[in-house]
């Protein structure tokens, strides 16, 4: 696949997500589906447009996704690279529920009423899989063959976080593209990608059950918090936040230059800055353009009837 298909297979994303949400608003009253249902909807609305758009470009499936073995040393270092990366993907996540509210907070309560392991293997195994797939493998590859490496990378990385749908996941969706970008160039394999993406969303599961059983009721279930007293917290979490993402993210970048090492792929992963100004064709093109007006405009219709119910 090149740029043009990838970006018609984003916008086919899109508009069947707005479909899918506006068809479940509409018929409220004459049906509604579960919690389970819903992950299934939302992994199957981006997976089955990206394997036929796939399997009309003709392309094979291994070269098109990158499916390589990686070492084992390798994969305990990805382990490590996850933790390291988390205090800033906290910090940014913080630093947006000052605007809008925790997508995830607000699903919570749905996703405890699961059993701890289906909501494991929805949210760490099937949801990661099936994203990696898509946005590092078949989007990133995709704008690859059209732009620089650094270009897809940057593209994919904001499909990644538009495809979200809201402002709080979208915007550490965005750094969390990238860094998946760095990885499965650091390592050729997008078996990376997988395995960052599943600790990453097993390590939040995990937590959200802990705090479940640990926590007063209405912290755990992510009941939104307010007064002076919470805003102070919140502001003296973020200034503690930020030393911690930046000491974090400096060793998280010198993992990922050994992870590179092991691999032997080092020049690979220096390529992305060093062929940054290289040109091949535009990645940026009318479905592009009206895929990413839609879900901005989708976002901003979210927040203000959010605010408007509540």
């Amino acid at each position: 696949m090149n740029s043009k298909k990838v970006n018609w297979f984003f916008l086919t994303t899109i508009l069947l997500h707005i479909l899918i949400v506006v068809s479940m608003v509409v018929f409220r009253y004459v049906f509604s589906i579960g919690i389970i249902a819903n992950f299934i909807i939302s992994s199957g609305i981006i997976v089955i447009p990206a394997l036929l758009f796939l399997l009309c470009s003709g392309e094979g499936w291994k070269e098109a996704i990158g499916f390589h073995r990686i070492k084992w040393s390798t994969a305990g270092m990805i382990v490590l690279f996850t933790f390291l990366t988390m205090p800033v993907t906290t910090l940014i996540n913080a630093f947006s529920m000052l605007f809008v509210e925790n997508a995830v907070a607000e699903v919570s309560e749905q996703v405890l009423e699961m059993p701890f392991i289906a909501a494991f293997f929805f949210m760490a195994v099937s949801a990661p899989l099936c994203e990696e797939v898509v946005f590092r493998g078949v989007v990133y590859r995709g704008y690859r063959k059209s732009g620089s490496m650094l270009q897809a990378a940057v593209f994919s990385a904001l499909l990644f976080a538009l495809g979200h749908m809201n402002f709080n996941q979208a915007a550490y969706a965005f750094v969390i593209g990238i860094m998946l970008v760095l990885l499965v160039e650091a390592t050729g394999s997008i078996w990376s990608s997988i395995l960052y993406h599943v600790v990453f969303n097993g390590y939040s599961v995990c937590l959200m059950y802990l705090a479940e059983s640990i926590l007063p009721e209405g912290l755990a279930s992510g009941q939104p918090q307010e007064g002076e007293a919470y805003i102070d917290a919140m502001i003296y979490s973020m200034s503690f936040s930020v030393i911690m993402a930046a000491g974090a993210s400096a060793i998280a970048a010198c993992v990922l230059v050994w992870i590179a090492k092991n691999e032997n792929r080092t020049q690979q992963l220096k390529r992305i800055w060093t062929t940054r100004r290289e040109k091949r064709g535009k990645i940026i093109t009318m479905p592009f353009i009206i895929a990413t007006a839609l879900s901005v405009a989708f976002m901003v219709a979210d927040v203000i009837l959010y605010k408007m119910i509540n």
